[in-house]
């Protein structure tokens, strides 16, 4: 008391009487900020500050006091969590004396008030009667909208802080609320106050007599109908609106008697939009309704509902009236229901049965598809609609697919079917008995099994479909439909190439044998085996394409059902025999099937990949096999042998790359490790203990002083160690790193370039330290002798590259200096184009070796930075390089900004925009075709920028669409193409010269170039039309 006595007792300084005077008087605004700072750092007082405004706060001049209170309430705003409890109940008394005030005065006054309802000090009772003066004193809609915003904000306030205490108004606080909306009309106000009616009804406050007059006060805003203005710095959209108002008509059960009328009147409106709301907002109110609200309504509101599905002439309405029939049901089927209450959903599911099953059996089927529609969105909600509706429609479908002979109407009911079928899906049956598809299940078989047979590719198509869900059913197929499937699904698979059945049914096998292990194992495994044996009697009698085709088929099969571990154990073996076979010489075999082989053993592998026990059976089963294979076709052999030969190609290990590599990625750290123990040894010291055939004439060599052959296989130890974890140790590391870069300079192309890849894959990998500085010098040693004059300037050039792709991926420091050394190469004479095309390879991912899924370490946006580091430096080259080099360095350029996303590009492209136009001049069509790959999606993305150059660009796209490179033609006319995009102004003058020389590549010989030709002529030719 003592303390506040002498606060009292305080004059208020001569300084403060200065910045009140101004604030007041001089209508300055910067002393309201200095007074709140003065109280903030206890300069003054808020008790100083309203003696200070004494004379102000009793003047009769009404603007006077409100700039007064202004000061006031600024003040408290920012200082309101310094307040004691005894100050806050002083101004609380004050303010709300004011509200009885001018008019003038109560927007200042609303503010000191919101500032008051921040305090934490604030007594019990005093945000009710806060609330109460308001209700009573101030007529809110009256107020501009930043005052009324205020007012709804002390409410909010107010709600959060002091909710029990606001409860206790009970059904007066509701009341007064709506006084204060009523007549609400702008939209920032809005948001506020629909959410303050929802915190109402979600946190239980008392509605008393007032429900409707609540809905009243919200739902006459509904539907929304607000477009907002043109730069909008608020940034309110309709759907905000709409959002909030929905979240407040669907709160309670209380407003459903008020609201589904409402809704139904809407819905049968002409306004698309009003139609989309309405049926959106019945969504909604499902979720809280019960089937008390929902009673009176439902005759009507199904009616509304099936004609805006027969009817419609909007997807959007139909959906969202699909949406709401399901929401109905679903809210029907979770009601609790008393025993002697009536049970509205079997009759509600009856009236929609009513309506829509005879038009399943309309000889027209005009209106076939809307009914199955209105029952599927129906049945889809429940298990029980579900068996209503099904137990209900399939009878009728049935005998409709037998009534109809022709194969299009087959289809349309076998896909209405399908919808039925795969609603089942959703729900679980304790009881086997319970489902309603047991007692359709032959009938369902036989109609399949007559889709199948069909001639018509569409209906064996959804045949197909309808057999994997009905397969998908658990327990429903017996043994015997199995096996009848699976041989439909055997004869399907090898359908005449450019049939789309062959696809589906192999894609169908794949699906049903995870389900159904020993039934296919049992009938199809064993005849794709016997097809393979003939397969390959045919290819060593040359017994021509069709032959050959069938044995492609069988390889894509056994592929396709390796699905289940079990299988697999089946399937691999006899992959892998059969390319044995194959080695031996036992038939006509080019590349092309070993290569299908490989490929079918690839997907075998992806397959395995989800399955950690898969994966290492094929790991432990194949790589052996596949190494054991390649070294004896490496050895060297006193006969001739063509097949062992055709192992050692270059697209032949490139395919057995996939398989290694693929089998590898996946493994766990310890099974790795084990298999690395055995695979290195292999090829640093002719470890062959571990091949399943390892009697060879030789030994194994490929690094010392091997056979052109032997050296090839390092392409098979690359797609090996490189695929590995990061984590697994890799046994005689140092020498094996050694001798990759020796290798990398035999004389051997493919040998050499895989030799660098492997060395890079590594590098890439190890942990920063020591010894990843050794091997670094190692390669660059090696490097920098051969770049040099001498004959293996082109390996050490490729060691540099793909050193520096290692590198650059992982954000090492030396990779600046690498590339670096990689741009000083685009001005050499033999080995500058060279390095114009490593930059490509820089930017490109590569799929076998230095990838994610190999488990290199690739950092996200590489190409952005190596973009900022070498871009600008590239187009500081060529300005200075002779006339000669510059295309190199245009090269390097337009591989570097094609592979950049293009959000990086963008902002770039006004300075680098005529080295690329420039580059279109380069005879050199890769340069060419990378260039126009690079501007075509420029062309979209920033046509203002691009049509600065329009005369360019047109003078070079239409030169470029009669190169001698199809490629580069189609490219060309394509950017013709997306010139169009560019605004019509800019592209009118040029409109007559376009047309006519694109009448040229009209008569292309390229049917593809014609395609283009014809795509960009007619877009040029409806430039400035009416609509276009």
């Amino acid at each position: 008391m003592a303390s506040a006595a002498a606060l009292e007792a305080v004059a208020p300084t001569g300084a403060l009487w200065g910045l009140v005077h101004d604030f007041v008087m001089g209508q300055q605004e910067g002393p309201a900020d200095q007074v709140a700072a003065d109280v903030k750092s206890g300069s003054y007082t808020v008790l100083q500050v309203v003696e200070a405004l004494g004379s102000s706060l009793e003047n009769p001049e009404p603007r006077t006091r409100a700039r007064g209170i202004q000061l006031l309430s600024q003040v408290l705003l920012q200082c309101h969590s310094l307040l004691l409890e005894k100050e806050v109940v002083h101004l609380i008394l004050f303010y709300e004396n004011r509200l009885k005030d001018h008019h003038l005065v109560i927007p200042s006054v609303l503010q000191g008030l919101r500032a008051l309802s921040l305090c934490v000090a604030l007594p019990p009772g005093l945000a009710v009667s806060v609330l109460k003066a308001i209700f009573q004193e101030v007529h809110v809609q009256s107020l501009l909208q930043v005052d009324r915003h205020v007012v709804y904000s002390i409410i909010t306030n107010f709600m959060r802080t002091r909710e029990e205490e606001l409860k206790g108004l009970g059904a007066d606080f509701t009341f007064g609320f709506i006084q204060v909306m009523d007549g609400e009309k702008d939209p920032r106000n809005l948001l506020v106050a629909f959410r303050i009616v929802h915190d109402l009804i979600s946190r239980d406050y008392s509605l008393g007599p007032f429900v409707e007059e609540l809905f009243e006060v919200t739902s006459c805003y509904f539907p929304i109908d607000f477009t907002p203005p043109p730069n909008d710095p608020h940034g309110i959209q309709r759907e905000d609106l709409i959002l909030s108002l929905r979240a407040v008509l669907a709160s309670t059960p209380q407003f459903a008697e008020f609201l589904l009328p409402l809704l139904i009147e809407k819905v049968d409106s002409e306004i698309l939009s009003a139609k989309l709301d309405s049926l959106q907002t019945l969504n909604a109110c499902c979720a809280v309704y019960g089937q008390k609200e929902l009673k009176d309504f439902l005759p009507s509101l199904w009616a509304s509902i099936r004609r805006e599905v027969f009817q419609t002439a909007s997807e959007r309405v139909e959906a969202e009236g699909l949406a709401a029939l399901h929401s109905l049901t679903a809210c029907l089927s979770r009601s609790v229901l008393r025993a002697d209450a009536e049970d509205l959903l079997d009759s509600f599911l009856s009236n929609i049965l009513q309506d829509c099953r005879h038009h399943l059996c309309e000889p027209d089927m005009k209106l076939v598809w809307p009914s199955a529609k209105l029952l599927q969105a129906a049945a889809g909600a429940s298990a029980r609609a579900c068996d209503h509706i099904t137990s209900n429609v399939l009878p009728l479908l049935l005998e409709q697919f037998h009534k109809h002979s022709q194969s299009n109407q087959r289809r349309t009911i076998l896909e209405m079917i399908l919808g039925f079928l795969k609603l089942q899906q959703k729900w679980t049956y304790e009881d086997k008995g319970e489902r309603p598809l047991n007692g359709f299940k032959d009938q369902l078989c036989s109609l399949v099994f007559m889709a199948l047979t069909d001639l018509n590719t569409q209906l064996q198509l959804v045949g197909i479909r309808t057999l994997t869900v009905l397969g998908a059913q658990p327990d429903l197929l017996s043994s015997r439909d199995l096996e009848l499937a699976v041989g439909h699904l055997y004869r399907l698979s090898f359908l005449e190439e450019d049939s789309q059945s062959w696809v589906a049914a192999l894609e169908a096998s794949g699906t049903l044998a995870t389900l159904y292990p020993v039934a296919f194992s049992s009938h199809l495994v064993p005849k794709l085996a016997e097809d393979l044996c003939t397969g390959e009697s045919d290819l060593a009698r040359e017994n021509g394409p069709t032959k050959c085709s069938r044995h492609l088929r069988c390889l894509q099969a056994l592929s396709a059902v390796s699905t289940h571990p079990s299988i697999v154990k089946e399937t691999l073996p006899l992959l892998l025999q059969h390319l044995c076979r194959i080695n031996k010489g036992n038939m006509v075999a080019g590349p092309s099937e070993v290569i299908a082989v490989c490929q079918s053993l690839q997907q075998v592998a992806e397959k395995c990949q989800l399955d950690p026990e898969s994966c290492w059976y094929f790991h432990q089963t194949a790589i052996p096999c596949l190494l054991a294979l390649t070294v004896q076709a490496s050895m060297p052999e006193k006969e001739h042998s063509v097949m062992r030969k055709v192992l050692l190609e270059d697209e032949v290990l490139a395919a057995m790359v996939s398989v290694i590599g693929t089998a590898t990625t996946h493994l766990s750290p310890d099974l790795a490790a084990q298999s690395v123990a055995h695979v290195v040894p292999l090829f640093l010291d002719g470890n062959i203990s571990f091949l399943p055939e390892n009697s060879f004439p030789c030994r194994f060599q490929p690094f010392q002083d091997g056979s052109s052959g032997q050296r090839r296989l390092v392409a098979l130890l690359m797609a090996f160690v490189c695929s590995l974890p990061r984590n697994v140790e890799i046994p005689q590391l140092n020498q094996l790193m050694q001798e990759l870069v020796e290798l990398s300079y035999c004389s051997c192309p493919f040998s050499s370039t895989a030799a660098a890849k492997c060395f890079a894959g590594l590098l890439n990998k190890h942990p920063a330290g020591q010894q990843l500085d050794e091997f670094l010098q190692l390669a660059m040693n090696k490097v920098e002798a051969g770049l040099g004059s001498g004959p293996y300037r082109s390996q050490a050039f490729t060691l540099l590259l793909w050193v520096t792709k290692a590198l650059v991926l992982r954000y090492h420091p030396l990779s600046s200096c690498l590339t670096d050394r990689l741009m000083g190469l685009l001005g050499d004479p033999e080995l500058g184009p060279a390095a114009a095309d490593g930059f490509s390879l820089l930017m490109s991912d590569c799929t076998d070796v230095l990838t994610r899924t190999g488990h290199a370490e690739v950092r996200i946006m590489f190409r952005q930075r190596f973009f900022t580091d070498n871009v600008p430096a590239l187009v500081q080259g060529f300005h200075a390089a002779p006339q000669d080099v510059k295309p190199n360095y245009l090269k390097g350029l337009s591989h570097v900004l094609n592979r950049l996303p293009k959000p990086v590009l963008l902002p770039e492209l006004p300075t680098l925009l005529s080295l690329l136009l420039e580059a279109l001049s380069c005879p050199d069509c890769v340069v060419q075709l990378s260039t126009l790959s690079c501007l075509q999606p420029l062309l979209l993305e920033a046509p203002q920028v691009m049509s600065l150059h329009i005369d360019t660009l047109v003078t070079k796209f239409l030169n470029l669409s009669s190169s001698p490179s199809m490629a580069v033609r189609i490219a060309a006319l394509q950017c013709m193409h997306a010139l169009t995009r560019l605004p019509v102004p800019v592209l009118l003058p040029y409109k007559p010269q376009v047309i006519r020389a694109l009448a040229k590549p009209l008569d292309d010989k390229k049917r593809l170039v014609r395609k283009e030709a014809v795509s960009a002529r007619g877009e040029w030719f409806l430039l400035g039309s009416p609509g276009s």
